[in-house]
C-alpha cells in the first residue's frame, strides 16, 4: 500500500487523533496484573497496542474486544498470569517486547516473544543488561529478538543508572521490580515519558520520584481502576507540523495528552516560530490534557535543545519536515536513540529529504537540515510508520507530486490516518502498486 500526494493545500477544521499508544500498551499490561476489573476508554485500536492485548490474552487474561476505544480487563493479579501455549508475536511493537520482557522476567513460567522482520533487527541489549543484573535469564539472537525468558527466577532489586534516557528501559526495569526482592530504582540522565509511574500510582501501587531517581518496593498489589486515554501527541505532531507549514491552515486538535514528559514537540515548534495555542487545559485521570489550535506561521531554523530530545523522541521525524520548510538551518543532536527505532530514523529522514531536494548532513547522533524548496519524488519508508506520515505532510509544501511507498505500517500507531488527513485537506490517495 502506497500514499500518493498532490502538492499544496492547507489543513483546517477540528479533529481528534487516536488514543495515546504508550498509555494503551500500559493500560493492558497493568490492568492485566491488577486485582479486579479495569475499564479503559480512548484505547488505540492500532496494530501495536492490539499485539499487546493479544499477548496478555494468551497468558489467560480476559479482555473484551475494543469497541470505539472502550474495553474491559479482568485482572488476574500480580501472580495470576499463565504460561502461553505458544510463542507470543508482538509484530512491529518495540514497546510491547521491551516492557513485557521485564514483566515476564518475574513469572514462574518460561515464555518467548518474537515479532516481524523489522522488530527482529532491533537491539534488546539495553533491557537485557539491567534485567540480567536483577537475576533474569533471557536468551536472544545476538542481542535481538526473539527473546526467550526463563521462568522461576528469584529477582533482586537493583539500582540502575540508565546510560541513555529511555522510557522503555526504565519501564521494563520497574515492571521487573514488582517481582523482585526489596527496592528497585532507576536514575535517568534526562526526563523521559512517565506514563508507567503515573499509571502504577493510579492503580494504587506507590512509585517514588525524586531528583531523577524513580523507585518502588516489591510486595504491593495493583487495584483495578478506570482509565481515560487522551489523544496521542505523537499522532497529533504530524498535524501540528502540517498546519504550521501550509499557508491558510487553521486546525484544532482536541483532547490531546500534554504530559510534561511528552510535550517537547510543542516547545520545539514554538521555538521555530509556530503558532500553537494551548486551550482548555485540564486533568483527566491524572494526565494533563488540552486542545491545541495551530495556524500557519513562517518558521526559522534552530538548534534543537538537547534536553528536549527525550521529550519529543517519536515526534522528531515530523519536526524535520518543519525544518525543511524553515528559513535557515535546524540542528538536531543527542538523538542517537532514533537510530534504533522501527528504522534508522536519522538515515531514513535524510534519505527522504535528499529525494525532495533538501540539503542535509547526518551525524551519529543527529542531523543538520537546511530549509529550502521541496520538489516531489518517491519516498522509501523502510516500513516505518512515522517516516510515512512525516513525508505525507511534506506534500503540503512540495512543488510536485510525492509518492510514499510501503505505508501499511501506519496502522501500527494511527489507524485511519489517511481518511482523517484527507478530511482536513491533505490531497492524499491510497493505492496499491
Amino acid at each position: 500500500m502506497h500514499f500518493y500526494l498532490e502538492p499544496g493545500g492547507s489543513l483546517t477544521g477540528s479533529i481528534r487523533v487516536p488514543g495515546d499508544k504508550s498509555m494503551s500498551h500500559r493500560s493492558i499490561m497493568l490492568g492485566s496484573i491488577a486485582e479486579g476489573r479495569t475499564s479503559v476508554s480512548g484505547f488505540l485500536e492500532g496494530d501495536d497496542a492490539l499485539a499487546t492485548l493479544s499477548a496478555f490474552r494468551a497468558m489467560g487474561v480476559r479482555i473484551t474486544d475494543p469497541e470505539a476505544g472502550r474495553l474491559t480487563i479482568e485482572g488476574v493479579g500480580l501472580r495470576g498470569l499463565r504460561a502461553p501455549e505458544q510463542v507470543m508475536d508482538v509484530g512491529n511493537s518495540g514497546t510491547s517486547i521491551r516492557l513485557m520482557v521485564g514483566l515476564l522476567s518475574g513469572q514462574p513460567f518460561d515464555s518467548m516473544i518474537t515479532g516481524d522482520q523489522s522488530l527482529l533487527r532491533r537491539p534488546m541489549g539495553r533491557v537485557i543488561t539491567p534485567l540480567s543484573q536483577m537475576g533474569a535469564l533471557i536468551g536472544s539472537r545476538e542481542g535481538c529478538p526473539p527473546l526467550e525468558v526463563k521462568g522461576g527466577r528469584a529477582l533482586e532489586g537493583i539500582h540502575y543508572d540508565l546510560p541513555v534516557a529511555s522510557a522503555q528501559v526504565k519501564s521494563s526495569v520497574l515492571l521487573a521490580g514488582l517481582y523482585a526482592r526489596g527496592r528497585t530504582s532507576v536514575t535517568e540522565p534526562a526526563p523521559t515519558r512517565d506514563h508507567t509511574e503515573r499509571m502504577l500510582n493510579g492503580f494504587g501501587y506507590p512509585v517514588d520520584t525524586q531528583g531523577g531517581v524513580i523507585s518502588l518496593e516489591a510486595g504491593g498489589a495493583l487495584t483495578a481502576t478506570d482509565i481515560d486515554i487522551p489523544a496521542d501527541i505523537s499522532s497529533a505532531a504530524f498535524f501540528l507540523v502540517g498546519a504550521s507549514i501550509a499557508p491558510g491552515s487553521d486546525l484544532t486538535l482536541e483532547h490531546v495528552g500534554v504530559n510534561p514528559t511528552r510535550d517537547g514537540v510543542i516547545r520545539i515548534l514554538r521555538a521555530m516560530g509556530a503558532d500553537i495555542e494551548i486551550m482548555n487545559q485540564r486533568l483527566v485521570g491524572g494526565e494533563p490534557v488540552a486542545d491545541l489550535r495551530v495556524r500557519h506561521a513562517p518558521l526559522h531554523g534552530i538548534e534543537i535543545p538537547v534536553e528536549e530530545v527525550p521529550l519529543a523522541i517519536d515526534e522528531l521525524p515530523a519536526v524535520l519536515i518543519a525544518a525543511a520548510c524553515a528559513e535557515g538551518m535546524t540542528v538536531l543532536s543527542g538523538a542517537e536513540e532514533l537510530r534504533v527505532k522501527e528504522s534508522d530514523r536519522i538515515a531514513s529522514m535524510a534519505e527522504g529529504l535528499t529525494q525532495l531536494g533538501i540539503e542535509n548532513t547526518t551525524r551519529p547522533d543527529g542531523i543538520e537540515v537546511v530549509g529550502g524548496e521541496m520538489t516531489g519524488g518517491v519516498i522509501a519508508t523502510h516500513l516505518d510508520h512515522r517516516i510515512a506520515m512525516s513525508f505525507s505532510m511534506a506534500a503540503l509544501r512540495a512543488r510536485d507530486r510525492i509518492k510514499v511507498r510501503d505505508c501499511a505500517h501506519v496502522a501500527t500507531s494511527f489507524p485511519g490516518f489517511s481518511e482523517l488527513a484527507v478530511r482536513c485537506g491533505l490531497q492524499l490517495e491510497v493505492a496499491d502498486e
